[in-house]
């Protein structure tokens, strides 16, 4: 496993950094000008865990990490950094990283199993997050778990809308810009 990267895929990283962080500054604003009662839901609405996952299968484990911890950091930058920043910006790195795995298995993406990633980051996610309230504040893991709920479903509903879709749209197109057109399979003539 390598850190070397050509230009076109710090490119890719980058765009996709970024997308997720501005994605996340919005609906973030959006959630914190909502009542409290909907704050929770709101805040797992957008783009961060499929874009994390999503260079993870492109590009690998490191490369995954680091968006998912950059689109935290530097979104929580522009809303509201916190003690929490670090550890959810290392919790949605492993998000990127769980993507990045499947590449290292050659794993082949599809719509079935973009729906079971999604499920399965997305408790692993919930459970981190929960997990640090717990050894943060006291709250026991129990509690944490139950009052967590409605942000478990909403970011579940959020990553299996998003990664069977624009995740996997997502990463066909990455697949097409960094494979050189030498190496592409060639399309069938039309006559």
């Amino acid at each position: 496993m390598s850190l070397r990267a050509d230009t076109r895929t710090v490119a890719v990283v980058s765009a996709l950094t970024a997308v997720g962080a501005a994605a996340r500054i919005v609906l973030g604003r959006i959630a914190l000008e909502s009542p409290v009662t909907i704050y929770g839901v709101l805040i797992k609405i957008g783009l961060t865990e499929t874009v994390a996952f999503v260079n993870g299968v492109a590009f690998g484990p490191i490369h995954g990490f680091v968006t998912g911890a950059l689109v935290i950091v530097i979104s929580d930058l522009f809303m509201m950094p916190g003690p929490w920043t670090p550890f959810i910006a290392g919790i949605i790195g492993v998000v990127g990283s769980c993507g990045g795995l499947l590449k290292i298995l050659k794993w082949i993406p599809s719509r079935r199993a973009m729906i079971g990633s999604a499920i399965l980051v997305t408790f692993v996610s919930e459970f981190l997050q929960n997990l640090w309230l717990t050894l943060s504040f006291g709250v026991p893991l129990a509690v944490a778990m139950v009052s967590g709920m409605n942000s478990l479903i909403a970011a579940l509903v959020n990553n299996l809308v998003l990664f069977p879709t624009v995740g996997l749209r997502a990463i066909q197109m990455i697949r097409d810009l960094i494979t050189p057109i030498k190496q592409r399979p060639e399309s069938p003539k039309h006559t």
